[in-house]
């Protein structure tokens, strides 16, 4: 039971950490437009639609490689912040480089863009700390025994051992 359960964490930690990524990444991306719009309003319907599909660009592409992560923390009881960090790093890396063609002949990736794979490592930095505050702290822990119950500590010896009858 304790398996199942930890899976639902992994399941929502997983989603919080996309939703942040996909977040900073969309916001990343268009924070040079948001400085042409002048003062005119934004519209929010907009800007919800594009939070939408960053959430479900980072989650459809991070799945896979986070999912690496996780088996890999989980196996060896990692709870350390700064492996979740670093996995998150690696994982927004591999996103990013999944979508830039490589030359086999050469072995070089064609066609990156710095500032992008910054913000893409930047982002699975941050979704790699959002998933340890959530599911990161207690990895393992589903396997790990429950602890027994203590009994209660002895009555005193002037106590009576039943209630008095009415």
């Amino acid at each position: 039971m304790a398996l199942i359960g930890r899976l639902f964490v992994i399941l929502f930690g997983f989603l919080a950490a996309c939703l942040v990524a996909g977040m900073i990444v969309v916001g990343a991306v268009l924070f040079p437009e948001f400085s042409d719009l002048g003062d005119g309003p934004i519209d929010q319907d907009a800007l919800n639609i594009v939070l939408g599909f960053g959430f479900i660009f980072i989650s459809g592409f991070a799945l896979l490689p986070a999912m690496v992560v996780v088996t890999i923390t989980e196996a060896f009881y990692i709870r350390s912040v700064l492996a979740y960090a670093l996995g998150g790093g690696i994982v927004g890396l591999a996103c990013y480089l999944g979508l830039i063609p490589f030359d086999p002949e050469t072995l070089r990736f064609d066609g990156i863009v710095r500032r992008h794979l910054e913000i893409m490592t930047g982002a699975g930095i941050v979704a790699g700390l959002v998933y340890w505050m959530i599911a990161g702290r207690n990895a393992g822990a589903w396997r790990e025994p429950p602890r027994p119950l203590t009994p209660p500590p002895p009555l005193p010896s002037a106590s009576p051992q039943s209630p008095p009858p009415l």
